[in-house]
């Protein structure tokens, strides 16, 4: 009894078995039931299923039911390789992307300017990529290229004759200046002439530099005017126009470039009439006493009147404009540069009204010929009271 007993026990352990082993075979046929319909679906494109079978023949897989556990965690960690190559590949195509967003957002600010760094504002690119290819701007490289050399440079070289021609005729004015001081005695047997030297001025000497290269070969039909040429233009615009964050500086900036008696350091020097030798040089008036500074001033404002009205030094044009009105002339100045003054526009034939305190009036006699006295008694209105010289003396007296 006890062995039959024993018999069955050990039948039922194998039935049980049995049972699971036919549990198991069963719930692999449905697993792989499912991966047969997702692949019959075509689910899994070619290259999935070719890859598959790659991983199967790479790992030597011999599927059985024993080995399944084992093959799954082959499998598994094949699958988890590849996702880690794959995470390492997105990751540097993420950071390139980012550089490249972040290269153009820095090269092209204000249509960029709104726009996001990162994967996730990639759309704002492509949309813009989308407007630029629309708009088809390379058909319009040709005709840009063109506007650049025809309208752009041409205003750049036009600016720049313009600039250099007033420069020549500041040159020539200072000639010409230059012409009646040499007639004119500034002190016993010595005369005044003008220098002028090119400035030292850091701006001036970029400006006038950036100007040559953006029109160096503009008149060549061969030169091809590229972006580069494109930015120097864009560059000296931008300061005419005042940067953003930088409104005053690039004011004065400008004022000092576009000025041209600003090209110019002046000087003048003191030479010997009997030969042109040098008696003195005045870099400016610094150090000199308060009727050297006047008289050198007189002397270069006369000559520079003479200039304006076409006179010249000892000769009569009798229809020639000489008219002058000198305010506040003369009111802190000595007596013996008034006088140097006066004589000095005597010469050159000119036609004074001076306006100058009553206590000058002596000095300024000899070369007038009439005087007018003007009042205001209350502080409401003034009266003016006009006599020749004549009868000022009389009453004076």
């Amino acid at each position: 009894m006890l062995n039959y007993r024993s018999k069955q026990k050990e039948q039922e352990q194998i039935l049980a078995k049995i049972g699971q082993i036919e549990e198991q075979i069963s719930q692999r046929e449905e697993e792989f039931n499912r991966a047969k319909l997702v692949c019959d679906n075509g689910e899994l494109d070619s290259k999935v299923k070719e890859r598959l079978d790659e991983i199967k023949d790479e790992l030597e897989l011999k599927i059985t039911i024993n080995s399944l556990n084992s093959s799954q965690r082959k499998v598994r960690e094949f699958v988890q390789a590849e996702i880690d190559k794959l995470s390492k590949r997105i990751q540097n195509s993420s950071s390139k992307i980012v550089t490249l967003q972040v290269d153009f957002i820095s090269k092209f600010p204000v249509i960029s300017k709104e726009f996001g760094k990162g994967v996730e504002y990639c759309d704002e690119f492509i949309k813009k990529l989308e407007e630029l290819q629309k708009d088809n701007l390379p058909k319009w490289r040709k005709k840009f290229k063109q506007l650049l050399k025809e309208n752009t440079i041409r205003d750049i070289v036009m600016l720049q004759s313009a600039l250099e021609k007033s420069a020549e005729d500041i040159v020539e004015k200072i000639g010409t200046i230059n012409k009646s001081l040499r007639d004119i005695e500034y002190s016993d047997g010595t005369y005044i002439e003008l220098v002028a030297q090119k400035s030292n001025n850091i701006d001036i000497k970029e400006f006038r530099q950036s100007l040559k290269q953006i029109i160096a070969g503009a008149i060549d039909e061969n030169n091809e005017y590229d972006e580069q040429k494109f930015l120097q233009i864009k560059e000296i615009i931008n300061r005419f126009n005042g940067r953003e964050g930088y409104i005053d500086v690039d004011k004065k900036w400008r004022k000092t470039v576009v000025d041209v008696r600003n090209w110019f350091d002046f000087s003048a020097r003191e030479n010997y009439i009997s030969d042109g030798s040098l008696k003195e040089f005045y870099a400016h008036s610094g150090g000199k006493s308060g009727g050297q500074k006047e008289k050198l001033a007189y002397t270069v404002l006369a000559s520079s009147l003479a200039y304006q009205f076409g006179l010249e030094y000892d000769k009569i044009q009798s229809r020639s404009f000489r008219f002058v009105m000198i305010d506040e002339a003369f009111g802190r100045g000595s007596d013996e540069s008034t006088r140097y003054a006066l004589k000095l526009f005597k010469k050159l034939r000119l036609q004074l009204l001076v306006i100058t305190p009553k206590q000058k009036i002596n000095v300024i006699e000899p070369f007038v010929k009439s005087v007018h006295f003007v009042y205001n008694q209350d502080g409401m209105d003034s009266s003016l009271i006009s006599m020749t010289i004549e009868e000022y003396r009389k009453n004076r007296k």
